[in-house]
Parts: C-alpha cells; structure tokens; sequence
C-alpha cells in the first residue's frame, strides 16, 4: 500500500488534537514550490535541516565541554538529538504534530556560535561596538541560516522551510535565551503566541539542558553527587532508583529518572492547562498570553534550583571558564583581523555578502558559522607565524 502526502494529510486531520498544527493548513513558504508526492511540508523541512551544513558543523560545537576535551561529551549535535527525542514524547502524550516537532528540535540550534554561549556573547558585543544595535542572538541567527545563509538549492537562497518551522527559532524560548530581536522576520510576521508544537521544543530543551548538562558535569567529575544531595529533583528521582546501583549504572539510572520526572510532570500539567483554557483550536493557542506547554507550578521552582546549581558547580567551575575567556579572546581577535583591513582576509563567499549586509554582520555570520575546531586553526592561521594558510 502506497501512504502519499495526501494520505499523511488525512491522517493528521484524524488524529491529531484540535489545537495541533496540521501540515496540510500550513502557512506555506517564502518561495512556492510544488509539494512532495509521499512527504508532508513538515517531513521535507526535517530533511532540509539534517542535510544542510549548519546541522552537520554541530557535531564540533561546544555544549558545555569543548571537543578535545573528551569523545564522550555531548555537543550540540548530541544536544539537538536528545532535544527531538524528548520533544516527540512530549507531542505524542499531548496529540502535537510529531513531524513538526521533529524538525523544529532538529533546528533550533542551528545558528549557535563557536564555544556556546560564550561566542554569542562576544559576536553580540562586537556587532553593537560596531555599530549594529541588533547585535547577535542564536535564534535570530538560526532564521537567519535558514533563510538566507545556506546555499543549496538554485531558485532561492536559504532552505526555504516552512512558516511554522521558521516560526521556531523566534519564539523559541527557555532559560538560557532572550528573546529574538525585531529584526528577525519580517515585521509583525511570528506577533503571536507559539505553537505548542514549538512551546513542546522549548520545554525539551530545557529539560535535556537541566538533565544532560548535569551528566557530563558528573562525567567529568566537576559536579560531584554531594552537591546535589539537598536539591529536591535529586531526591526525588533517587527514590525511584535501585539503590544497588552505583557507578556509571547509578548515574545513567538518575539520570534518566530525573527526565522521566520532568517530563511526566510537564505532560500532566500542559494537559490540564489545555483542558482549562479549553483551546480546541490553533487559533485559540495563537491568541493565549501565558505559556500553555510548561512544569506545574510545584515542580518549577525544584527546576530553577537545578538549574542554579548547575550554574554555580557546572557552567562557572574555573576549568570551564578558562575556556571560555580563551575562546573570547581569540574570537574577538579573529572578528577585528577581518573587520580590520576591509574583508580581505575573509573567503570570497564571505567578502560578496559583506558588500551586501556590511563587513561586521559578514564577519560575524563567518565566525558563527565556524566549528571550535576550524575557529582555532583559523585563529592559528592568522596570528601564529608558523602555522600554514
């Protein structure tokens, strides 16, 4: 039996909730092309993102530990993967458009710098001083690599995805973003509430930054099981773990159990929240104020608290900042070597855009694009008398 797009279609009207995304009433995309015969618009966005460049360069970008410091650390390839798969539980429990869900988890990290979060603040900076106020935001950036920056089809620049996934990176929201800058998008085109396909992404993502993050902490042995004991989301997913298992076993066993917790809480509580505002359209999800896809009110501040403590032991031990203050000099020494003497520096690709979008905004795309790898032998490259070009 042949399943066609049609069919997909069909299917989703069935059995998708009423306030769920269907791909067949999609807003469509910024270039018209004709619809695939046995893939759903949502399916075809997934697939452009898997094989475009930004979403392979995640395997050498920083999550929390850079590359060389070890093969078992999560990247933001690793972190994107686990977000998908948290995301599609979260669809699947809440009758969510899984597909969508899929490619917008699949996305979301695209436009990520170098070296984290580090990178992007020193590109926010370097723009501002250069007299960009929108200055560099990884959301904003990821429309940007979407729309703009990846060349891989003849008729149109960027990947021509559709209005919901590209509705993602802006209203993409957890604890470690700000919000998108008006820039990003046309105006007034993303001037509602998310859908809870992308609000399901965003709960995700922190859920595997709380629970992932905290593994490699423990790996690494910068974050020790004695300063999580008086946190209440440790307790709590301990009471749930054979207490024969120690080592690696218990670890992976705590782990695990705290996402459960997490993730069961966040579907209970977003099942209620639906119930209670009584959205059985997309439209009425599109008219909320508050986020409907969210932890209950009980486990939130246990949330923060993790969060918090990952802060304090994890993201400010002095080994990770170390490198972070290396990755911030030498970033910013590589953004004023461009912006410095005109471009001449820069790839032809990149010294054509710059005539377009201006030197800073190009020499910044180029950094953001950039691995940590190809960031230190760029930087090698340019300053280390020895170093081949």
């Amino acid at each position: 039996m042949l399943v066609t797009r049609a069919d997909q279609e069909r299917r989703e009207d069935q059995q998708l909730a009423p306030y769920a995304v269907r791909s067949g009433s999609s807003r469509g995309r910024r270039h018209a092309e004709p619809e695939h015969e046995l893939r759903s618009r949502f399916q075809r966005d997934r697939d452009r993102i898997v094989h475009s460049t930004a979403f392979r360069r995640m395997e050498y970008k920083t999550q929390v530990f850079v590359n060389h410091e070890g093969d078992h650390y999560r990247t933001r390839l690793t972190h994107t993967m686990e977000v998908a798969q948290i995301s599609r539980s979260i669809a699947r429990a809440l009758g969510l458009n899984e597909d969508l869900v899929e490619a917008l988890a699949l996305a979301h990290d695209i436009g990520h710098t170098p070296f984290g979060h580090t990178g992007e603040k020193v590109l926010d900076r370097l723009l501002r001083e250069h007299g960009d106020p929108a200055g560099f935001e990884h959301n904003a950036q990821g429309l940007r690599v979407a729309d703009r920056l990846e060349r891989r089809y003849p008729d149109f620049e960027g990947l021509n995805l559709s209005y919901e996934v590209r509705e993602g990176f802006v209203l993409h929201r957890t604890a470690h973003d700000r919000p998108a800058p008006p820039a990003a998008g046309a105006a007034g085109e993303f001037d509602h509430a998310p859908s809870l396909e992308v609000q399901a992404v965003s709960a995700a993502d922190e859920i595997a930054y709380n629970s992932h993050d905290l593994d490699d902490g423990l790996d690494s042995r910068l974050v020790e099981p004695r300063d999580l004991a008086d946190l209440e989301l440790w307790a709590a997913a301990g009471r749930r773990v054979d207490p024969r298992l120690d080592g690696k076993l218990g670890r992976a066993a705590m782990v695990r159990e705290l996402i459960n917790l997490q993730v069961q809480d966040l579907v209970a509580a977003s099942a209620a929240r639906i119930e209670a505002l009584g959205l059985g359209s997309l439209a009425a999800v599109r008219a909320a104020r508050e986020p409907v896809v969210a932890c209950s009110q009980a486990l939130a501040p246990a949330e923060r608290a993790l969060q918090e403590r990952l802060m304090e032991r994890l993201y400010r031990h002095y080994r990770v900042l170390r490198m972070s203050a290396k990755a911030e000099r030498f970033l910013e020494a590589i953004f004023e070597e461009f912006v410095a003497d005109g471009g001449d520096k820069m790839p032809p690709a990149e010294r054509q855009r710059a005539a377009r979008d201006g030197l800073p905004r190009a020499a910044a795309d180029y950094l953001a694009g950039m691995t940590d790898r190809y960031a230190q032998e760029v930087y090698k490259q340019l300053f280390d008398p020895f170093e081949k070009t």
